[in-house]
């Protein structure tokens, strides 16, 4: 099938924009998304039922209505609350007065497929602008994906915009972040370990490892016994574990808190006001497995 262009806006009442086909007359989601940074589909009214309808798309590559593309025009879709949180920020960005320069920072890119690769990395991020530096964490023994890597970018405007919103990058959603020892870069060396709150007694360590393993290299997890509904989880890369801190995640269908781990200064008492043989017998447990207590405990 020969080379066709098909009309693609953000909105059916805005002036479409061509995007080039593939020889098989697929459209690519990464040749959306080059002109419409954050696009994850495609949708279009169908002309009989005046109903919108929403393009197939499979592995990243959009597949035509019918075999046919036709004349009509195709509206771009955006993950939730992603086109309003970019609407918003251009907005602010538009009236906002003049201030001094805003240096960019290293991003962490969280949840990447093991097959990407660093090109793949800067090729995707480039839709959105400028890229200084792209870096895929690999095994120093294996040379196999790490799950995460690293994105900077040359304009504090573009850097703002990658954060507030998701990304499909080769067929999985990632999340990119500023670590948080970017965000304060007067603080302490951070810690690799995570405290992870509101854990079930039928979560075993295997399962935890494997879940964590798609953020970064898991080094180790604790699980401690009796069981206190609360695990700790490190990293082999400080950036991972404070990138986790504060998020709610859902693991064998429950949510799970991750927290920080800090040096043992904090009030034990306070935080397991109901543990067997009170603050003592807590404080020996950590002693034991030379593990850190949270900074908060939800």
């Amino acid at each position: 099938m020969s080379e066709l262009y098909i009309r693609v806006a953000e909105d059916e009442s805005e002036e479409p924009m061509e995007i080039p086909s593939e020889d098989d007359g697929t459209v690519l989601l990464s040749s959306v998304a080059a002109q419409f940074p954050g696009a994850c589909g495609l949708r279009y009214r169908n002309p009989e039922s005046q109903c919108m309808r929403g393009v197939r798309l499979v592995e990243g590559v959009l597949h035509a209505p019918e075999s046919d593309w036709g004349s009509l025009v195709y509206v771009v879709n955006y993950p939730k609350d992603n086109k309003r949180k970019m609407e918003e920020i251009d907005a602010a960005s538009a009236v906002k007065v003049k201030r001094g320069f805003q240096k960019t920072s290293d991003l962490i890119v969280l949840g990447l497929p093991w097959k990407t690769s660093e090109q793949d990395l800067k090729d995707y991020f480039s839709t959105f602008g400028e890229v200084i530096m792209v870096q895929v964490k690999r095994d120093a023994k294996t040379g196999n994906s790490k799950g995460f890597g690293f994105v900077r970018f040359t304009e504090y405007e573009t850097q703002t915009k990658v954060i507030s919103q998701r990304h499909m990058i080769d067929g999985r959603w990632c999340d990119c972040k500023l670590p948080n020892s970017k965000a304060c870069p007067d603080e302490p060396m951070r810690s690799r370990k995570i405290f992870v709150g509101r854990c079930t007694e039928d979560m075993t360590t295997d399962e935890l490892r494997q879940y964590f393993m798609q953020y970064g290299e898991v080094t180790d997890v604790f699980i401690p016994k009796p069981f206190r509904a609360f695990a700790f989880v490190t990293f082999a890369d400080d950036q991972v574990a404070q990138a986790l801190c504060g998020e709610d995640l859902i693991i064998k269908g429950i949510s799970v808190h991750i927290s920080n781990a800090e040096p043992k200064h904090n009030n034990i008492q306070q935080l397991f006001p109901n543990f067997p043989g009170g603050s003592a017998s807590l404080a020996a447990m950590f002693a034991r497995s030379q593990y850190q207590f949270p900074s908060s405990h939800v």
